[in-house]
């Protein structure tokens, strides 16, 4: 009799028991999800940390500090002839508006029994913005009937004191600062206690013009606010027409040849070309060889155009495709024409993506610096630009150069208004992105 040595089959794993590959598998998954948490965590952290400091510099820059304090307008020194003829009264200057100030101030710390050691008339007179002469000559040319009479003045304090209210100017920075004392950052002390100086929301700094170094304080956003204005309407009527209708023909109408694939290649690599490249070819074409104004709306939304344009054909013709051919296929089965299908269903089920892709390429266009920069907008501009047409062709700015321009000086007064024109400019833009995503769900379509 032989021995027969019987082989017992091997257990087999179970199928509820996970294998030793299926655990690396979900082990790697769980890496990956944590990596990307991390990812997310990590960019809404900098996001945070970015608002956060900009807010923290930038809020302070729409509020500013007054002076206010009775104020004589004698007419021996700004109405001599006694006419109350505007013409004749624009013969006096500033300085003569300057002395009036000065002189009411003085008499009313003197009044109120306000003084400070080792702080002179003129260095008392220094506490005033150089704007206030302006403002108070402006304001009696407006009204002349005023000449004669005392008015309660609420004029700019000058920029350090500004800072002084607000935290950013120190007894200690003083010591070390040749436009400001410590002498005088205590008389303002005294000022703020007897209620002559006074800090509120600055309405100026969203409706003034730039102003010169010597007047920080009196520097506002509205000729940057109105230039950007301009420039967004012209590239949207230069843009949108002409990038629709592109992206329809090419998209539905072209035929497939390879001219067509040559174009379509070449608004990609329009739309990867850097900024700057088109402020060159807008210095170039527009003012060398067309002749049109420097720092004008009109060569910033032509040279924004040409950057923004290939954008919205590629967001449009995107969402072209997006459209299913089923819909095409039913209304050209049930007798519609190729321009009745495209413009009586493709288009209005493509609108939402076109939209959202136009809004946001003028988001883009209305952040960029650099193209603007090169064809002269970076310029000093104080004179608010005149209403369209002929405005489109004054001198102007926009808010993203304006950032730079006040950036770019050594006054920290300015390097807080350029934080405040971040925080509009950033207004603006999120205001563009809802917008764009209040349409996309208006228009929106399901099938």
């Amino acid at each position: 009799m032989t021995d027969l040595s019987v082989s017992l089959p091997q257990a087999r794993p179970s199928l509820l028991a996970p294998s030793a590959r299926m655990r690396r598998r979900n082990a790697a998954e769980r890496r990956f999800r944590l990596y990307g948490l991390a990812a997310i965590a990590v960019s809404l952290a900098i996001l945070a940390i970015m608002l956060a400091t900009i807010l923290r510099d930038g809020v302070s820059s729409f509020t500013q500090a007054r002076l206010s304090f009775p104020v004589t307008l004698p007419a021996e020194v700004l109405d001599p002839k006694g006419n109350r003829d505007p013409a004749e009264m624009g013969k006096v200057t500033t300085i003569g508006y300057g002395k009036v100030l000065t002189a009411a101030f003085l008499a009313e710390l003197e009044r109120r029994g306000i003084a400070e050691d080792g702080v002179g008339a003129k260095k008392v007179a220094e506490l005033i913005s150089k704007d206030a002469p302006g403002t108070l000559r402006a304001r009696v040319l407006a009204d002349p009937a005023l000449i004669g009479g005392t008015i309660d003045a609420s004029v700019f304090a000058s920029g350090r004191i500004d800072g002084y209210l607000k935290g950013r100017v120190t007894l200690e920075s003083a010591e070390r600062d040749s436009n400001i004392s410590p002498g005088q950052l205590r008389l303002a002390q005294k000022l703020v206690e007897a209620g002559m100086l006074t800090s509120g929301f600055n309405w100026s700094f969203l409706t003034n013009p730039d102003a010169s170094d010597q007047r920080p304080e009196a520097a506002g956003l509205g000729v940057a606010i109105l230039g950007s204005l301009y420039m967004m309407v012209l590239v949207l009527i230069m843009c949108v027409p002409v990038g629709i209708a592109a992206s329809i023909y090419l998209e539905e109408f072209a035929p497939k040849n390879r001219w067509t694939d040559a174009i379509e290649v070449n608004i990609s690599n329009l739309a990867a070309v850097p900024s700057i490249v088109y402020g060159i070819l807008g210095l170039a074409i527009f003012i060398n060889f067309a002749g049109l104004p420097q720092s004008s709306s009109l060569v910033g939304a032509l040279v924004l155009s040409l950057m923004t344009l290939p954008t919205i054909i590629i967001a449009t013709r995107a969402a072209i495709r997006a459209v299913p051919p089923s819909i095409r296929d039913a209304a050209l089965g049930v007798g519609a024409s190729k321009m009745q299908t495209v413009f009586h269903h493709v288009l209005p089920l493509a609108m939402p993506g076109i939209l959202t892709g136009t809004i946001l390429g003028l988001a883009s266009a209305l952040g960029e610096t650099a193209p603007l920069l090169l064809i002269g907008m970076v310029a000093f501009v104080d004179n608010y630009p005149a209403a369209p047409p002929e405005g489109i062709l004054d001198p102007a700015t926009a808010l993203p150069v304006q950032v730079y321009s006040w950036a770019s000086r050594s006054d920290p007064a300015f390097i807080e208004r350029s934080n405040g024109a971040i925080i509009v400019l950033l207004v603006f833009l999120v205001a563009m992105n809802v917008a764009a995503i209040l349409l996309r769900r208006r228009f929106e379509r399901r099938w």
